[in-house]
């Protein structure tokens, strides 16, 4: 196992390269899902996640699915359910590997790659509002289009119906 000092932080450059671009944790830091210390989070996250690495040398990558979810709803109070998870474990795990196996130059270039991409990150932005004036007519042509008659149902809706199992059942009518 390769465990120079350099190399060691080569890996937890890689870790930090992988969770920086990963858009699940930059809107979370972003939008202040962590609190007023989201970057710091972020950060702490970062040594956690290559922690768990040195500890746990034959790790599946459901484990670390699991971890970085636990992670991310306990520090962040987000579920992760965009898909994303595999796709950062994996990364995380063949990082590891390379690191494990000595390959540090293909490690460099994963971590370089990624890096590439944290620059190229597209920021939004809100658009601007409209004026008082223009939200006001909106507002009174809405108020002139409610007021008009409409054609509503006038059957009343079916009572519910309990069923066997305890359910309550509420139909629409046809």
């Amino acid at each position: 196992m390769a465990a120079s000092a350099a190399s060691r932080m080569l890996f937890t450059e890689g870790v930090r390269a992988v969770l920086h671009t990963w858009p699940v944790l930059q809107i979370a830091v972003d939008n202040g899902f962590g609190g007023v210390y989201g970057q710091q989070k972020a950060d702490w996250m970062v040594d956690v996640v290559q922690q768990y690495f040195l500890d746990n040398a034959d790790l599946q990558q459901c484990e670390i699915e699991d971890f970085i979810a636990d992670l991310m709803d306990q520090e962040f109070d987000t579920v992760v359910d965009d898909g994303s998870l595999p796709q950062v474990s994996v990364s995380l795990l063949q990082m590891f590997t390379q690191w494990q196996q000595g390959a540090l130059q293909q490690l460099q270039h994963s971590v370089d790659s990624l890096t590439q991409k944290k620059s190229q990150r597209a920021k939004v932005t809100v658009p601007p509002t409209q004026s008082d004036e223009e939200s006001d007519d909106e507002t009174q042509e809405m108020e002139c289009q409610s007021s008009s008659p409409s054609v509503s149902r006038t059957d009343p809706p079916p009572p519910p119906q309990d069923e066997e199992d305890g359910w309550t059942v509420v139909r629409r009518k046809k």
